[in-house]
């Protein structure tokens, strides 16, 4: 499991059952032949002043390099950009107020140039207006965007299955286990 950022609301490893490891912060680590590099970001636009660090992750498995951007707050530098590397699947927050908006976050993604484009932290029906109700919806990436969409229970590849175009993959809700 990796944790972003120190945020009462993306650390709490202690109520997932079984994990095995907690990846926190920049570093490179190896856990039972997964390989995980953390890289140093900003939760915001403003070097941490409003809202702290944010560890990007690029996570090696079976031949797919995954990056999950966490609640990335800025555009990447072409040092981070160099770092990430080559990116088959890249996660990626959406919804702006806490993190990049559809707009940056479309301009990412031609950065780094993914096979799958996973958008996350966006505003999604039933969530609550009050606290959420800022978030942009997930659409208004896809029309920055322009690429294909396909939306999907859940996602299982191998390497064997990226091809060279591009396309965006948005996975439904999943009820949390009791």
């Amino acid at each position: 499991m990796t944790v972003s950022h120190d945020h009462t609301d993306h650390n709490k490893a202690e109520l997932v059952k079984n994990v095995k490891k907690v990846v926190k912060g920049p570093g490179a680590y190896d856990i039972e032949g997964v390989t995980i590099f953390g890289f140093s970001t900003f939760h915001d636009d403003k070097k941490g002043l409003d809202r702290g660090k944010n560890t990007i992750y690029a996570i090696e498995i079976d031949g797919v390099r995954i990056v999950h951007l966490g609640d990335l707050g800025h555009k990447l530098d072409e040092n981070i950009l160099e770092e990430i590397g080559t990116t088959d699947i890249l996660m990626i927050p959406v919804g702006g107020v806490y993190t990049i908006g559809p707009g940056e976050a479309s301009e990412v993604v031609r950065e780094i140039e993914p096979s799958i484009v996973i958008p996350m932290h966006y505003f999604m029906e039933g969530m609550d207006e009050k606290m959420f109700g800022k978030l942009s919806k997930v659409d208004d990436f896809l029309s920055e965007l322009s690429l294909g969409c396909e939306r999907l229970d859940k996602l299982s590849l191998k390497k064997s299955d990226l091809t060279n175009e591009q396309k965006v993959v948005v996975l439904a809700t999943q009820e949390l286990a009791g």
